[in-house]
Order: C-alpha cells, then structure tokens, then sequence
C-alpha cells in the first residue's frame, strides 16, 4: 500500500468513527438520554474527527534537496516538479502545504514587513487583508510551479531593518545573514507562506511544513517554538556529497533534536546517495560506502542507525514521473515513506483512537446509567403497584405516605447537594483564576514591567525566569484545587450512591503535569534562544524584551488557553452525571407519588397504570439495547475489540497498515 493509500486508509477510519460518533449524539438527544454538557463534549469529539491534522516538518540547511524530497514523495503524480528544486535558496519562508473543505486553490504570503508589528503569524492568520493572495491554477503543472516559485523571492534591505525584522547579520556570513557590497542585506520577501490546493494527501489532513535554512528559520520564533515541536513527524534532510556540516549541526540541535524527550517521528535523510553512482564503483561498494555514512551521521547526531535513511530524492521522482521501478527502488525512497507512515499513522491513530474512546464510552456510560435508573424506578413502581391489587385505600394510603418519606429524605438530602454546589462553584472560580487569561496577562505585564525597569543583565535574566516560576506556581494552586473539587465530589457520590441507590462512579481525575511539561519545553528553548549570556549582553533591552514577549509569552499564553479549555471541559464532565442522576431520581419519585394518588382516587385505574409501566419498561430494555449497539459501533469503528476480548482488534492495524 502506497503513502496515498496509507492516508487514504486513515481517512476512511477517521470518517468511519465520526459517523458512529454522530449516530451516538443522535440517539441521545432523540431519546432524551443525554444533556447539554454532554451533547458539547460529543461536538467537540466530532469537530476533533473531522478536523484532525497530520503535520509533517521538512528541515534542512540550503541545498539539501529538500524541496525535491517533497515533490518526490507527494508530488510526482503530476508528472513534473511542483514545489521549485533548483541550486541554492529556493524555500526563503515557512511554507505550508494544506486543504480544507471549502477552501479555495491560492498562495497566500505574508510580507516580511509585518514582523515589525511584532505580532505573531497565528494571530495574523485571522486578518486576510495582511496577506498577499495568488489564486492557484491546480490542474495545471506549470502554473502550479510559477505560482509556487513566489515562495523564494527574496528583498533587499539595510542591515538596520534586516535586524528590526529579527535577522542576525555577520560580516563572515557564519551565523547569520552576510552584507553585500553596497551594505544592504537579501532577505526573504515573505514572513511565511500558506498553500492551498487540492491534492488526494492534503484533502485528507496532511500538512505539509517546509522551512528554510538556518539564517532564515531562526528568525521565526513561532516556527521554532511552535510549529515544529507540534509537528507529527520532522525529517531532517543531509546531503551525501557534504555529510553533516557545522550549519547542519546547528539546525539539528536548535531546532530539531532541540534536547525533546520526544523522539518520535524525528527521522534523518540522508540524501543525494545517487552521487555514489559514479559508473566505477560496483553495488557491494556503493551499498559499503551507504552504509558507513550513516553509521557516520548516526554517530554524530547521536540517534540509532535506523532513524537514518538514505535516498535520492531526484532519482525518486524520475523513476515516479516514469514508472520506472528498478530506479525507484534503488532510490530507497519507499523504504522512507514505509517508516513514515509505520511511525506516523499508527501513533496518530491511537492518540485520537484513545481520545475518541474515552470520551464516547464515559459519555455512553453515563446514558446507560441513567437508563438503568428509570428502570430500576419504573420497577419499584411497577413491583408498589401490582403489591396494591386488591388492597384497600388504607393500604394505598400507608403507600402514599411511605413515598412522601422517601421525598422528605431525600429533598433534605438535596440541601447538602446544593451545599456542595455552591462550595464547587466557589472552588471552580478559584481554580479558572489560577488559569484564566486574566492572571496571565497581568503576570505578563507584570514581567514586561520589571524587565524595562531593569538597568543590567541580571535583572532580566531575573525577570523571565521570574514569569516561568509564577506560571508554575499558578499551576500548582491549581493541582491543589482539583485536589480539593476531587476529594469533595467523590464523598457526595459516594453518599447518593449509598442514601439513595444512585448509579454512580467516582469523577475522572485531572492533571496539570502535561502543561507544566510544556512550559518546561519553552523555558528550555528559551534559556537556549534567549536567556543566555551572549543574547543578554549584545541585545538592546527593549528588542530583547519585544522577543521575549512575541515569543515565550506568546505560548505560554496558548498553553493557558488550552489548559483553560480543558479544565472547564473537566469540571463540566465531573458534575453532569450527579445532576442528571439527581433530577432524574426526582422525577421518578414524583411519578411514584403521583400513580398512587391517581390509584387512591379511581382504582379501577390500577391495572391500566400497571400496563403502562410493563410497555415502558419493555421500550427501556430495547433503548438499553440500543445504547449498546450504539457503543458497539464506536468501538468496531475505531477498531477495538469488546471489553475483555483481548483488546486492540485486527481490523484496526490492518486499515493503516
């Protein structure tokens, strides 16, 4: 099975579990099963299904053939190059290769002049008037190409607005960009570039992120704090014919490699093996000289030999273009693309696999829990009514007094209820302070204050770190909150669990530690990018703080929003299925009381009332089995196996294998 047909597959099982999911969210608002809570958290599944991303990182220094690589893997059905391959610099800006529904085919560049507006591309992506737009001829090869060539323009600038734009210059040309005679400095004419267009793999959720070399991909801090450490895989590009240079090395350890505990998906190519085909040489030294190379480049990355993989790209594409098969396979360019997708595919798909899972069996859970309950009210009632045949009305009487009882008590239980209500709201509140984007800010305010206040190196040393231990001690209060609404939910379950028979277990725990990993991942690239004595030193005091704050401060505030999203998707999960259960319990006991009074009244309405509860309970025991059908088909959709039939089914590595 090709890369397309891998994708394709995934996206088939993607569709496959939305359309189980949607029938699940159906069921319960048709049946009135479910709430409003739970009708979000189904949506939110779906709009996950749906929505969901592949991202796939090209990194390389110049020269590498990395624009090649990606035309060889994904783009040689179109019989040519698409993406510009030639000598030197033809990828100047971060270009993303995507498609969504409704999308239009178009190139979208954002000018390098908006990073003077010291805003991020992510924020700018919601203002279309920033970005220059190029519609895109798709059925055309070489239209595509002239369009797509847009992405290696490049400007001259002086050297004093090559730095306002966040470029380093240097006279050798070593660590940053080098002057030109006439002092002005070529930078790219675009901040970063956004491709729409139609292709099998796009229109399935790939996306495509090719960088630029060193010079240039340091001075997109979204990129190098964002979008590459949330890519799904990154293949870093070498070329044969230079082995790993100085610059290569530079690029894998800040950007790539970067000290991530998360390996992962973090693959190197080895490329331009075709180089070795000099004529002299016979296969058993050309394949010997393949193999220490990498053993060369797996050294000196320090990764295991079989995350190197060495190709050629160019004679990939031409065996593609000209369904040449010998040539193709001599490539090694499907044994990358079979790493890819085993490395890729099947780790994604258990991630949403996990997610989806989770969410739709607690939430199915809850529907069957509740529907237990109406039967387990219904049969009560059933069992005080069919005990009344042929009483008396001082019997019907005791009966009506008896459920008054179970009123009394329980409404008095409610008071604790709404006791422990009203101690969550106040617990809630506190824990959204501790995150809310209010709390934020003023610690970046605060941060930005103390940093221009500061007259040395130390104290905006002292100040960044400062924001970073804040944010954690933020967290922290937080944990202790959850602690608190967690031990305090469990002890009210447990009570209307025991006092009145209800169906319940104790509410999901809730950990901060994945956002506190991740404000460690932006500190490290933080102390490594900013906060280091070289950085401090030669950068002036207020462009120093201007990329703090458009970088670090940046994610952490969309590290707070997902956690601020995430905690009130918890909070909001952890008391549904009490106050579902508990105005159900009402309503039964209303339904109770009010049979009775209506028997005490007419008796001759007791056998049409026991008729009508025997149909209501055979109409529960086919929504029951309904429910569980529904749940069925979740699980054979995501392809996993019943409860205690031993696990992950067949079917499920087979439809990306």
């Amino acid at each position: 099975m090709n890369l397309v047909d891998q994708f394709s597959a995934y996206g088939r099982w993607r569709s496959e579990a939305a359309e189980a999911v949607g029938r699940l969210r159906n069921w319960l608002s048709r049946n009135e099963v479910g709430d409003a809570q739970g009708d979000m958290r189904l949506q939110y599944i779906l709009d996950r299904l749906r929505d969901d991303k592949l991202t796939v990182a090209f990194v390389a220094e110049f020269s590498r053939g990395k624009s090649e690589l990606i035309n060889a893997i994904f783009f040689a059905d179109f019989g040519d190059r698409i993406l510009p391959s030639s000598a030197g610099r033809t990828t100047m800006c971060p270009t993303e290769l995507k498609w969504s529904e409704g999308d239009r085919p178009e190139i979208r560049l954002l000018p390098i002049a908006t990073r003077a507006a010291h805003a991020g591309v992510s924020e700018l992506k919601r203002f279309p008037e920033e970005w220059e737009v190029t519609p895109l001829p798709a059925d055309s090869a070489a239209g595509l190409q002239q369009a797509l060539s847009r992405v290696g323009e490049t400007t001259r600038v002086s050297q004093d607005d090559a730095r306002n734009y966040g470029f380093h210059i240097d006279p050798s040309g070593e660590k940053g960009l080098k002057p030109g005679a006439d002092g002005q400095v070529e930078i790219p004419s675009w901040r970063h570039a956004v491709i729409q267009f139609p292709h099998p793999l796009l229109e399935q959720g790939l996306v495509i992120l090719d960088t630029p070399g060193l010079n240039a991909i340091g001075a997109e801090p979204e990129l190098t704090l964002s979008l590459l450490p949330n890519a799904h895989a990154v293949l870093f590009i070498l070329a044969a014919d230079t082995g790993v240079t100085q610059s290569d090395m530079a690029v894998w350890r800040e950007y790539v490699h970067a000290g991530q505990g998360r390996q992962k998906g973090r693959l190197v190519v080895l490329n331009k093996i075709d180089g070795l085909w000099d004529g002299l040489r016979d296969e058993a030294r050309i394949d010997a000289e393949i193999t220490r190379q990498v053993a060369s480049v797996a050294d000196t990355l320090e990764v295991g030999r079989n995350a190197v993989f060495p190709v050629s790209a160019q004679k990939g594409l031409v065996g593609r273009i000209n369904r040449d098969a010998a040539l193709l396979e001599r490539s090694r360019l499907p044994a990358l693309e079979r790493a890819l997708t085993e490395d890729l595919l099947p780790t994604k798909q258990e991630i949403v696999r996990d997610n989806t899972l989770g969410e739709t069996e607690d939430l199915a859970g809850q529907a069957s829990a509740l529907l237990e309950a109406r039967l387990s009210g219904l049969r009560e009632q059933l069992q005080e009514l069919t005990d009344l045949r042929g009483k008396n009305q001082s019997v019907i009487e005791y009966m009506m007094r008896k459920i008054r009882t179970e009123k009394d008590e329980f409404e008095q239980g409610l008071q604790k209820y709404y006791a422990v209500r009203s101690v969550f709201t106040n617990l809630t509140n506190n824990l959204l302070g501790h995150l809310g984007l209010d709390t934020l800010r003023n610690e970046t305010r605060r941060t930005r204050e103390e940093m221009l206040e500061s007259t040395f190196s130390k104290g905006l040393k002292d100040a960044m770190e400062g924001f970073f231990a804040r944010l954690r001690a933020n967290f922290k209060a937080s944990n202790d909150e959850i602690t608190e609404i967690t031990t305090m939910l469990e002890a009210m379950y447990k009570r209307f669990s025991v006092e009145h028979g209800l169906k319940l277990t104790p509410p999901e725990a809730f950990s901060t530690r994945r956002y506190v990993r991740e404000l460690d991942r932006l500190q490290k690239a933080f102390d490594r990018q900013i906060n280091n004595a070289l950085v401090l030193v030669t950068t002036e005091k207020h462009t120093l703080t201007q990329k703090f704050f458009e970088t670090v401060a940046l994610q952490a505030r969309r590290t707070f929003e997902l956690a601020n999203r995430d905690v009130e998707q918890w909070l909001r999960a952890v008391m549904s299925p009490l106050e579902t259960q508990v105005r159900e319990y009402q309503l039964q006991l209303k339904r109770r009381l009010e049979s009775v009074k209506r028997i005490h009244q007419a008796t001759d309405t007791l056998e049409d009332r026991v008729e009508e509860l025997k149909q209501a309970e055979v109409q529960l025991l086919r929504q029951m089995d309904e429910l569980d059908g529904l749940a069925e088909a979740i699980r054979s959709a995501l392809g996993v196996a019943r409860p205690g039939s031993g696990g992950v089914s067949a079917a499920a590595d087979e439809k990306v294998a």
